[in-house]
């Protein structure tokens, strides 16, 4: 299928690299703002369409499906764009700023008989899959700390006195939606829709938070989900239940996964090697849904994705983040 790109930050060119070593996807266009930078883009992939008019774009004969990896606040309009001209939507997470936005999103694919996906790398990764394959190794869950606490490079400019994309209400920004997405998609991977959610941010000046502790409440356990883009963690995720527990050294990717006997003490490691770019797991699986039209598989994870939106602005509304779409 022919890709055509909107957004030039290195998520973008760490797709298109994915992209080609998949070989299920071949970059024909790419759009920018500035058709400079879009021509930069273009010629270092040999790509041979450029573009800076979105309407243009989505009109374009040279293009099959688009990735969008614009800032958070642009993805439903874009998306929209390009959905009515009949095109698969492969759209960077988090998808959308709200449910309202997916359901309408989700119902123009379904009108246009057209796929819309959520580039939630993580969970369609070998390792994420072992997993959930494994997880009754662990017997009754008790419990779960699953985390994405990375310092932001961009944190450094806001404390100057800017207000960059991820920090920003106009954005649709924040640590939740850009890093807690991550753990969350995990969790309802595992354990489903939680029964109850709470959210305690960290407060930013620009009406986002800058980290935060999420807790989902299942039948008898708790996950705790912790995110910030304004410190930094060294520790593995876990997952306990009353037979045994999982070790995870991160939530996006997993690379290693160990179980430990709560009995025997003793420890097997789960994991296998995968592509370092692990982009390239989406981009497979999404085209082979496209390609046999599996309606089963696309249902399941649009169902996450909208579980994972439905608790992030729930915890959003809990603490009055309101992002600028919304007003």
């Amino acid at each position: 299928m022919k890709l055509g790109t909107v957004g030039t930050s290195r998520i973008t060119n760490s797709f298109i690299n994915a992209a080609g070593q998949s070989e299920k996807l071949e970059l024909s266009a790419v759009y920018s703002r500035s058709i400079e930078n879009a021509s930069q883009i273009a010629n270092t992939y040999n790509a041979p369409h450029t573009f800076d008019d979105l309407e243009q774009m989505a009109k374009s004969e040279h293009i099959d499906i688009v990735y969008i990896a614009s800032p958070n606040s642009l993805h439903y309009q874009q998306a929209k764009l390009f959905l009515k001209h009949n095109k698969h939507v492969i759209c960077e997470k988090p998808i959308f700023s709200n449910t309202a936005e997916w359901d309408d999103t989700y119902q123009l694919a379904k009108e246009n008989r057209v796929f819309l996906f959520e580039a939630m790398r993580n969970i369609h990764s070998p390792n994420s899959k072992i997993l959930k394959q494994q997880i009754t190794k662990a017997g009754k869950l008790r419990s779960a700390i699953l985390h994405y606490i990375q310092y932001s490079s961009r944190y450094n400019l806001y404390l100057k006195g800017e207000e960059p994309n991820i920090f920003s209400s106009v954005f649709s920004g924040g640590a939740l939606v850009d890093l807690g997405v991550y753990p969350i998609s995990l969790a309802v991977t595992l354990f489903g829709e939680p029964d109850n959610i709470s959210y305690h941010p960290i407060m930013l000046r620009s009406g986002v938070d800058g980290g935060g502790t999420l807790i989902l409440e299942y039948n008898g356990f708790v996950c705790t989900v912790l995110c910030s883009k304004i410190s930094h963690s060294h520790i593995p995720s876990e997952i306990h239940g009353e037979e045994g527990s999982f070790i995870l050294d991160h939530v996006a990717p997993i690379n290693k996964l160990q179980f430990v006997d709560s009995h025997t003490k003793e420890s097997e490691n789960l994991e296998i090697p995968q592509y370092e770019n692990d982009i390239i797991y989406e981009i497979e699986e999404f085209t082979r849904i496209i390609e046999t039209n599996n309606f089963k598989e696309y249902e399941e994870l649009m169902k996450i994705s909208r579980i994972v939106l439905k608790i992030t602005e729930t915890a959003r509304k809990q603490n009055n983040i309101v992002f600028e779409v919304e007003k």
